[in-house]
């Protein structure tokens, strides 16, 4: 019985050693440096050296080594040449050009791709091309066109043609068209279209227009770009909110206004929506022009038809409208944009609210700040208080304090100044009931820091009388 055991039991021959790959020759390596990366390989290698456990090997232990990381590629030229019957799948090759991408070894990358175009990967044994031949050259050609090696992307370009079955992506050729446009080489990129589209039959979209259009205007080539605009509606591309953003800045920049604002126009009649950028080159651009009424009219007219973007800020035209003395029609303008849905920004409402009162507009501004307070717009301190010292200014603290109590109902945190305000306010009133209220809240807050503060503000209190009515109508006329 003890024999039949015996039998049964079988005899593991010893495991193939990894062999030792020779050291790099294209860097100087120290030789004791190797020799402990050698050592670092064969304790975390173990067998089946197949490109599964190489991958898992560079992954999870080279790549994370602050000092071998560097002999990824080298140990991956090896095993394919020097291991037997080992042959790169398209999992390590695109584990390695992504890894060289990301660290910017280029030339590494570029003998990559030449290995690839050599020994292609063995998932499709048939007729047809590995799947993942395509994405590995993409990001591949993103590298070189990053780091402006247009000579490399193109080559790595036409390389992948070769190995794929049917059209490249429309995506990789835009990655090319977009370096060339960057670098200033617009006939380059031309030519390049041409070829996807006359030789490799890939049919341009949106973002390939977008691309050549921009470089055109740009490049003060304005002509060319409504030449490509006129292309993209031959080719039954239909354009977007960028291409129209790009034209109508190129035809303000061309001094074209007119053709602007009808293009604007266009965009609403073909049903695409405007971006906060639309509406920001429409104002800068009419604004620029000295035509700051007229963008208030465009402004409104688009607000009408319920074509502005959610959350667009009407501030900069505030600022210009403010800034030439048309406190009053920024008011205007704010309010139907409001009633429109488009709620202004809180700067945009203390550039309004900072215009009304440099024109002496105290009650609109209090109105104002009355409406932001509902829709839980709540200003800053400091302009705040300038608006409650104006309002008491006009001896009208009672309506100064009641704004203060609806702001600080809506999270308004006001300061000492605030109080200050309203109880000399009420001192030149002869309010003194409601000052000592006042006085008594910022002891409570700690906005009084001493004795003689507090006696201060009392003796005023205590010395005003309130006015009688022949003064008050003085100081009312």
């Amino acid at each position: 019985m003890a024999m039949k055991k015996l039998a049964l039991v079988k005899v593991k021959g010893p495991c193939c050693p990894l062999p030792s790959p020779p050291a790099p020759r294209d860097t100087a390596v120290s030789p004791v440096h190797y020799a402990r990366f050698l050592d670092f390989l064969k304790s975390h290698w173990a067998p089946p050296f197949t490109p599964d456990t190489l991958l898992h090997f560079l992954k999870s232990k080279l790549h994370h080594h602050p000092s071998f990381s560097h002999f990824d590629f080298h140990l991956f030229t090896w095993a394919s040449s020097s291991l037997d019957s080992f042959r790169h799948t398209h999992l390590t090759f695109h584990w390695m050009a992504r890894s060289l991408a990301s660290t910017h070894r280029l030339p590494q990358l570029r003998t990559l791709l030449h290995l690839i175009s050599s020994n292609p990967c063995p998932c499709s044994p048939s007729i047809f091309s590995c799947p993942q031949t395509q994405p590995i050259f993409s990001l591949s050609i993103h590298a070189f066109s990053k780091s402006n090696l247009l000579n490399d992307a193109v080559s790595a370009f036409h390389s992948m043609c070769k190995l794929i079955d049917g059209k490249p992506n429309v995506a990789v050729c835009n990655l090319l068209i977009h370096a060339f446009v960057k670098r200033g080489s617009l006939n380059a990129a031309l030519q390049f279209y041409r070829e996807m589209v006359l030789k490799h039959r890939v049919k341009p979209d949106v973002f390939t227009f977008n691309i050549l259009i921009s470089g055109y205007c740009r490049n003060s080539q304005f002509n060319l770009a409504l030449e490509m605009f006129h292309e993209m509606g031959k080719m039954g591309c239909l354009p977007n909110v960028v291409t129209f953003n790009t034209l109508i800045k190129g035809l303000f920049r061309e001094g074209n206004v007119e053709e602007a604002i009808g293009m604007a126009r266009e965009m609403v009649q073909l049903g695409i929506r405007f971006s906060s950028v639309s509406c920001e080159i429409l104002v800068q651009g009419l604004c620029k022009e000295g035509r700051v009424l007229q963008a208030c009219e465009l402004l409104l007219e688009f607000c009408e038809k319920k074509v502005l973007p959610e959350g667009f800020d009407c501030f900069a035209l505030l600022e210009v409208l403010c800034g030439e003395g048309y406190a009053m029609r920024a008011l205007e303008v704010v309010y139907e944009l409001w009633n429109g849905g488009s709620v202004p920004s809180l700067v945009a409402c203390i550039v309004m609210v900072d215009g009304l009162r440099g024109l002496g507009k105290i009650d609109e501004a209090r109105r104002l700040v009355e409406r932001m307070l509902e829709e839980g717009l709540v200003l800053d301190v400091v302009t705040f208080n300038c608006v409650l010292r104006d309002i008491c200014d006009k001896r009208r603290t009672n309506e100064a304090n009641r704004l203060r109590l609806l702001a600080s109902s809506k999270g308004f945190e006001p300061d000492e100044m605030t109080y200050r305000i309203l109880v000399m306010g009420y001192i030149g009133e002869g309010g003194r009931e409601q000052g000592e209220l006042l006085v008594d809240e910022m002891l409570d807050m700690g906005f009084i820091p001493d004795l003689a503060s507090y006696n201060q503000l009392m003796s005023g209190l205590s010395n005003c009388r309130r006015p009688t009515r022949r003064q008050v109508s003085k100081f009312d006329q």
